[in-house]
């Protein structure tokens, strides 16, 4: 019997999860970009890229599916589970694959199974490309181990559960992404820094000496590279990993900044960095002077 899937969100998971694992038949999409004027069309032509079954409502894709994978920006995730909610079929697994705190799975979980639903929190531990359906996954809540049969069926292969409470595997997420994210902007604030006092190439050869393998060169570049690229959305995410940390009462100083560097770089509307990083920091330094 085939199975239906429906896939809340096409951004860049949800085109490599659907390609990768040809999903093309049985699997119906929407994205709330084709609610808008102004991104309806571009959104439109993904469809037709991939050769997906893309719908206008939320309705189109809920109503008879057996599974349901939500795949938006940290600030859509709870609205999209109030919004599948409303025509969800009881036992319908719903997988929150989102970038958001504990707090919010938790939110959403009341929601989709006060509408009878089976919600799963997932983790998604590593970008999705190059290896797409590789991708670590971590699973919680009650139904998690009856998930990762669904989920191994759809052609994910690196699947652990890691409890039974909605919220955990979220948990592990976003607090390894204190040190991940945070990283990446503390790299932003030590490079632009080092450039502006005319010292960086000091800086780096004084880091390069206290860690090994890989050049702080190559790791300032390759940073840079994704807040800039990616600076809004994380900015986003970092957010929900403020929440995490105050609800667990342990401080979010640093966490709070990351968020203020993350979306000042990926604000700049740099997506198509420059090869290098000298490259990288003269675009940043350009776009803001322009901005000032």
């Amino acid at each position: 019997m085939e199975v239906m899937t429906g896939l809340i969100g096409f951004g860049e998971a949800g085109r490599t999860f659907v390609q990768a694992g040809d999903w093309v038949v049985g699997c119906r999409i929407y994205d709330s970009k084709t609610d808008r004027a102004d991104t309806r069309a571009a959104k439109l032509a993904d469809y037709a890229a991939a050769q997906a079954d893309g719908r206008d409502t939320m309705a189109e894709i809920v109503i008879g599916a057996d599974l349901l994978l939500s795949l938006v920006t940290a600030d859509q995730a709870l609205p999209a589970a109030e919004a599948a909610a409303a025509d969800l079929s009881p036992g319908t697994f719903y997988y929150d694959m989102n970038s958001i705190a504990p707090q919010t799975k938790l939110a959403a979980a009341r929601v989709i199974e006060a509408a009878g639903g089976h919600y799963v929190d997932v983790a998604v531990m590593a970008p999705v490309n190059p290896i797409r359906l590789a991708v670590p996954l971590l699973l919680s809540g009650a139904q998690a181990e009856a998930a990762t049969e669904q989920l191994a069926a759809l052609g994910f292969t690196n699947i652990r559960v890691v409890g039974d409470s909605v919220g955990r595997a979220s948990s592990i997420k976003m607090i390894r992404s204190v040190m991940v994210k945070g990283l990446e902007a503390l790299t932003a604030e030590c490079v632009l820094a080092a450039e502006a006092a005319g010292v960086r190439e000091e800086v780096i050869a004084s880091l390069d000496d206290s860690e090994k393998p890989k050049p702080w060169d190559s790791h300032a570049d390759y940073n840079l590279d994704r807040m800039m690229v990616h600076g809004l959305r994380r900015a986003a995410e970092m957010e929900e990993v403020v929440k995490t940390l105050d609800g667990l009462g342990t401080g979010a100083e640093m966490t709070r900044g990351t968020v203020v560097r993350q979306r000042a770089i990926g604000g700049l509307g740099l997506d198509r960095p420059a090869e290098g990083l000298s490259a990288k920091i003269a675009q940043i330094e350009l776009m803001r002077k322009q901005n000032a």
